[in-house]
């Protein structure tokens, strides 16, 4: 248990200090850069920083569940799906940069939250435990979704990296209900979508 903790440890570091690195090549780098005014750089920014603190969300929560999950075939899929969200925070924080702008001043505490999240639904049980992933990336994908809507049109580059992470989101839901994902109560749900709410609305702005 503390070589997992150690380990754990350190996997937090990483993820919200150091620089996040991509096997696949970043969605849209073939694209040429876009026209765009200072106020769609800074808005496109935003938006990709809130996308940037998903992310460091989702380590979070992959790497609570996977602490206190004892089902070793979960353990796998959920060390799967961590290691694309990682390639996740390389394309934002990249993309971020080209954009001008910054990182969210607050991500490890998003990421202390959802560690705790994370532990917390893997202490229910793997059904539940499956099922908070598969709930969480199916409010991903809607949030993804919207943000194709938000997006400059011309910010071919911006916009496929959303695409690409939007599909590997989808994939993650359906892995985790293969696996055996219970149905969260109404309530639970709505939880999760105004805590989300929060962190997004906080993450735009710092």
């Amino acid at each position: 248990m503390l070589d997992q903790l150690i380990i754990g440890f350190d996997k937090a570091l990483r993820t919200v200090f150091a620089n996040a690195h991509t096997v696949r090549p970043t969605p849209g780098q073939q694209l040429p850069e876009a026209e765009l005014s200072e106020e769609e750089k800074r808005h496109a920014a935003a938006l990709m920083r809130v996308n940037h603190c998903g992310e460091i969300c989702a380590q979070a929560l992959y790497q609570g569940q996977a602490l206190m999950s004892k089902d070793e075939g979960i353990k796998r899929a959920l060390e799967s799906a961590a290691h694309e969200e990682t390639e996740h925070l390389a394309w934002t924080e990249r993309r971020i940069g080209e954009l001008g702008g910054r990182k969210s001043l607050l991500n490890p505490v998003w990421y202390t939250g959802s560690l705790a999240i994370g532990m917390l639904a893997a202490r229910f049980g793997d059904g539940v435990n499956l099922g908070f992933l598969a709930e969480t990336e199916r409010q991903v994908e809607a949030h993804l979704k919207s943000h194709l809507d938000r997006l400059p049109p011309q910010d071919l580059r911006s916009r496929e990296i959303v695409e690409q992470m939007k599909t590997d989101e989808v994939a993650h839901a359906e892995t985790a209900v293969r696996l055996g994902a219970v149905e969260l109560p109404l309530p639970v749900k709505r939880a999760m979508k105004a805590t989300s709410k929060v962190m997004t609305g906080v993450a735009y702005w710092v």
